[in-house]
């Protein structure tokens, strides 16, 4: 590519450039060397059925921890067969995986911060990183108001520590937004979105909320809400 970064946000800064031309533009910029990152959840399936409207060939990758809800195995089958799309299946290491659980225990991650931090390292950060080395670009259902710890995202983005480009086409879009474009299109979508779940991750990490919480409330929920991020959206500019 010819432009920078900043040329390239800048011409996606505007208050008319849509989620389709974001996804339209990267998707056509970077072919097979783009990927839709993936945990089903409400705006990841929106993506997809943009994504696969505008190239039904599009790459599209999800981590699987080990540690998954049935619902959200069950919603990236229903995917799978509604698109007709292969989906890769990112793993953890094994053995690491095993190291772990032997040496803290199996649900350590409720112990302390630092050891929340390894699970999600193991299970779920190296898987990504070993991905994002096939790629060149990677599109993210991020959304400005899901948490106060993504409240500066943009539609561009580059992540220095990855070398790679980072797509946030629904950057801008309000819940509603989200929910309007699900059933406008009929997308399959999480079971646990209809019982308080709006924010899914790995099972024991992730409860129900109440009307009265934020979004991202029940994704460690025992937390400080400024810091709990796994590290999968780590810094960018």
């Amino acid at each position: 590519m010819h432009r920078t970064v900043k040329d390239i946000q800048k011409a996606f800064s505007s208050d008319r450039t849509t989620a389709d031309d974001t996804l339209r533009w990267a998707l056509g910029t970077f072919g097979d060397r783009i990927g839709i990152a993936s945990s089903f959840g409400a705006e990841d399936v929106v993506l997809i059925d943009m994504a696969v409207k505008i190239n039904p060939a599009v790459r599209i990758f999800t981590l699987d921890t080990g540690r998954l809800h049935q619902e959200t195995y069950d919603v990236m089958d229903k995917i799978r067969e509604r698109y007709s799309i292969n989906i890769e299946v990112c793993f953890p290491d094994k053995h690491k995986v095993q190291e772990m659980v032997e040496e803290h225990g199996v649900n350590s991650f409720y112990q302390s911060p630092e050891l929340r931090r390894l699970c999600c390292g193991v299970r779920k950060i190296e898987p990504l990183l070993a991905k994002l080395k096939e790629l060149d670009a990677w599109v993210c259902g991020l959304r400005q108001e899901q948490a106060v710890t993504r409240t500066d995202i943009k539609k561009i983005a580059f992540d220095p520590l990855n070398n790679i480009l980072k797509i946030n086409p629904i950057d801008d879009w309000t819940e509603s937004d989200v929910w309007d474009y699900i059933r406008e299109n009929n997308v399959p979508y999480n079971a646990l979105h209809d019982r308080d779940y709006p924010s899914i991750g790995c099972a024991p990490c992730t409860r129900a909320i109440q009307s009265t919480e934020d979004i991202r409330a029940g994704r460690w929920w025992w937390e400080d809400p400024a810091k709990k991020e796994c590290g999968l959206h780590g810094r960018t500019k």
